[in-house]
């Protein structure tokens, strides 16, 4: 076997101990945990991969542990340019820069003692552990080529096999002869490298996941690829070395990873290593009609992270959601604690479901409403026009060119007790407040004006007398002033009144108000109304008095 090893690998001349003592255990507190993401550069960046990140860095922090970064770019075929650098903003972009692995951009910064942190570039060390195990005899060869095990699958179809695979009696290169294997090598061929699995293997792979607890399995029989012919490594062969290298303890990866659970503790147990404590979330999932469905990249928007930064929802909102998926003790955990960065909510993994968890938007927004009320006006109009720089230059325009109206818009109503919660993100803005801004006022009311019918006599007079507003006065004098005016023009004071008696008046005060607030926000439901018209100023109500006045005049025979 050794010879074999060497015949493999002849330019490896290091032993796994000799990365033992490289890459030593971590110095960090008692129960100090290290956690890490491992996403792969091959498209964009799932919104379960940021949930899995938050995840393994509370645990990491909140125990005073290490959070890294680690690529696993060993599927070429599939990496997308700029994936590696789309991952590490997103990261930093949501407050979860890895203590180590990349930790910048422009230029890519490496940090930490326990890298290189990108799969790619650690091939030697895969090597070194891959040679190893074929000295041990637990690997071996294989030279199949892709049409090779295509027609073994056909075959095996065809025969009826219950599980197509490479194993036993299928497995053709298993107990090749040192003869056979030279002269391939000899050939310029490369094999990859499999493991030997035990077949017939009637033995059962028994541990306690961290979520999902007590776990039994069927053992491992399969010959799975550890090293590929290109000496990159199977996700296998890399999460068991680079995991116990870096020193991760607990394992905390996705739900499609137990099937392979087997795989890896056999692979632990051949190379004699510990095996760690494995925790694996459930994927988010979404109602599809009446069924329940795993949240699809091909399918859902909201599986990318982008679709969170072009709706413009903050980052704490999505942050808080994500940790309330996790562990659902987090809203009371918050409610608890007002006023606590959601960075100090203690993580349990005990506590995450094992079900898959529904995302619903409808909750998000909720999130995000209550996120954006905390803000001070100063910050909305900070976090909003970042936002339309990049999304919505239109508004980002009307937001700066007057930038003290543009923050007085933002503070109606946000102090006191009840704080306003009617923008949901950054993109709701044009919805929420577009009315005040003259432009977007101007395209509403020319789509619908929602004027009362009450004739022109009748809202001119009500409109003329706005031009009088004094923004001085108190909101109780405005009322009464304009409770006044409606009297004169046949409006009963209340609600009430009118009930009483409907046919002795044309409405009621309310009905007086929503002629102005229709006139002058082209909507029938607005924020107090004498706040708006303070904000607005004189300049502005004679302005859009102006425009209703001449459209009134237009339709008139």
């Amino acid at each position: 076997m050794k010879a074999l090893a060497d015949l493999l690998f002849p330019h490896i001349t290091k032993t796994p101990a000799d990365y033992y003592a490289q890459f030593p255990p971590r110095d960090l507190p008692s129960g100090a945990k290290v956690t890490r993401i491992a996403p792969s550069p091959t498209g964009f960046v799932h919104i379960g991969t940021l949930m899995t990140a938050l995840v393994n860095r509370q645990l990491a922090h909140q125990t005073g542990g290490i959070f890294f970064l680690r690529i696993e770019d060993t599927d070429k075929k599939r990496e997308i340019p700029r994936s590696v650098e789309e991952i590490i903003i997103n990261l930093i972009n949501y407050a979860l820069t890895p203590d180590e692995g990349y930790v910048s951009v422009d230029p890519l910064v490496e940090r930490g003692a326990y890298g290189p942190y990108i799969q790619s570039q650690r091939v030697e060390i895969y090597e070194t552990f891959a040679k190893y195990m074929v000295e041990q005899g637990v690997a071996y060869p294989c030279f199949c080529t892709e049409n090779e095990l295509d027609r073994l699958r056909k075959t095996q179809e065809a025969q009826g096999v219950a599980r197509p695979g490479y194993y036993g009696d299928w497995a053709v290169w298993r107990n090749a002869t040192f003869e056979q294997i030279k002269e391939r090598i000899d050939a310029g061929e490369r094999p990859v490298i499999r493991i030997r699995a035990p077949y017939p293997n009637e033995a059962r792979v028994r541990f306690k996941d961290v979520i999902k607890g007590d776990i039994d399995m069927p053992a491992n029989d399969l010959d799975s690829v550890l090293l590929k012919s290109n000496s990159l490594p199977t996700y296998h062969f890399a999460h068991v070395i680079d995991d116990t290298l870096m020193h991760v303890n607990p394992i905390i990866r996705g739900d499609e990873w137990l099937s392979s659970a087997p795989l890896h503790i056999q692979t632990f147990e051949y190379l004699g290593l510990p095996v760690p404590d494995f925790a694996h979330v459930a994927p988010m999932a979404k109602m599809d009609g009446t069924s329940k469905r795993k949240i699809s990249k091909r399918k859902d928007p909201e599986a990318n992270v982008m679709y969170y930064y072009e709706a413009g929802y903050p980052v704490r909102a999505v942050s808080e959601y994500l940790l309330n998926l996790a562990n659902s003790g987090f809203y009371d955990w918050s409610k608890a604690n007002p006023g606590q960065s959601y960075q100090n909510f203690p993580i349990n993994l005990d506590a995450m479901g094992v079900s898959m968890p529904l995302f619903d938007l409808v909750k998000l927004n909720d999130i995000s409403k209550d996120v954006i009320a905390t803000y001070s006006a100063e910050q909305v109009y900070e976090y909003g026009l970042a936002w339309a720089k990049q999304y919505s230059l239109r508004l980002a325009a009307l937001l700066e060119a007057d930038p003290g109206y543009s923050i007085a818009v933002f503070n109606l109503e946000r102090t006191g007790q009840a704080p306003r919660k009617d923008i949901v993100n950054w993109s709701d803005i044009d919805r929420a407040c577009g009315f005040f801004f003259d432009e977007l006022y101007a395209e509403s009311i020319a789509v619908n004006l929602p004027l009362p019918a009450y004739g022109e006599e009748v809202i001119t007079a009500i409109l003329e007398r706005v031009r009088q507003f004094d923004a001085s006065a108190t909101k109780e004098a405005w009322l009464d002033a304009m409770r006044a005016l409606g009297e004169t023009l046949g409006f009963a004071r209340d609600a009430k009144t009118f009930k009483k008696n409907p046919e002795s008046f044309k409405g009621h005060f309310g009905d007086v108000m929503m002629v102005v607030r229709a006139a002058l926000t082209g909507r029938t439901n607005t924020p107090d109304l004498y706040e708006i018209l303070k904000i607005m100023g004189q300049s502005r109500i004679n302005q859009r008095i102006d425009q209703i006045l001449a459209r009134l005049g237009e339709n008139q025979p």
